[in-house]
Order: C-alpha cells, then structure tokens, then sequence
C-alpha cells in the first residue's frame, strides 16, 4: 500500500479503528505517565496522543509524518535508531506487514524494548504473511494473543 497516497485522509479514515485497537491494549497493560513509548509504523501519529506517556513514533512515510499530531520522526521498523533497551513499550499497529524485512522489524523492536518491557503487534489477518509474522513474533516475544476484527493483536508483557 502506497501510504503517502493515504497521508492526507488516513487520520480520518482510520483513526476509529486504530482507537478501538488502542482501547483494547489499554486494557491488558498499564501504562504510566513516566514511560517511554515507541510506536512503529506510527502513521500520523495516533497512538502517541492516546497514550499519556512520553511517546514517539517512526514512520517511513515523510507525507504520514506531515500530518500527525503527535511526536513522529522518519525511520524504518527494520532500522530503529534508539539505544538498545530504552523503551518501556513498544507498539506496532497493523504496519509490520509493510515492513521490506519483518524478521530484522521484530529483532530490533526487540533491541530497544526493556528486559521488564511489553510489546505490542498488531497483524492484519488478510494478510499474505500472517502465519509466518506470527511465527516470527512469538520466536522473540512470549505473547498472549486477542482477536480483533480485522487484526489478531499480540502482547508480550512484564509490566503489571
């Protein structure tokens, strides 16, 4: 999917889905002000305004980021340039399947996520990949898994 096609009108057409995902993480983990969150994949940035938490985002779309809200830099899933070990949470909605290499993705979510930290995947179900991302989740992430319309959504967690 070509996404600086979609910058423009992707705030308004996906924004009640990416909430209703939002709100069900919200409810399996406890996210507090003092934590860092990073999403990947950011889009235009909703997640980083729904948590209230020192957010950023990544997005490789330079259109997307023009039009977020929050916190929202340019950069790859597959090449996160963050210190290894620097985020409470990190957040993947519904993008991994856009990824060029969703295995150095996962690696290097994994790299920057905290020993104590939680993790975050969203996989569309449509997509071709589905089995093997999730394969590849569960590789480096003990997850429990919630069905979601459109997405499974897979959380890894320590923190209580």
């Amino acid at each position: 999917m070509e996404y600086d096609d979609l910058a423009k009108g992707y705030t308004k057409l996906y924004y009640e889905e990416q909430i209703n995902k939002l709100k069900i993480i919200e409810k399996h983990i406890k996210i507090k002000p003092e934590f860092k969150l990073l999403d990947v994949g950011a889009g235009t940035g909703i997640s980083t305004v729904f948590f209230k938490c020192d957010c950023i985002g990544i997005e490789p779309s330079k259109k997307m980021i023009r039009y977020s809200k929050g916190k929202v830099i340019h950069g790859f899933g597959e090449n996160l340039r963050f210190a290894d070990k620097s985020f409470d949470i990190v957040l993947c909605l519904t993008a991994i399947h856009n990824f060029n290499d969703y295995k150095k993705g996962i690696q290097e979510m994994k790299r920057v996520l905290k020993d104590d930290g939680a993790c975050i995947i969203t996989i569309l179900k449509v997509t071709q990949e589905f089995n093997n991302i999730k394969k590849e989740i569960l590789r480096y992430f003990n997850s429990k898994e919630y069905d979601e319309s459109k997405d499974l959504i897979l959380i890894s967690k320590k923190i209580i």
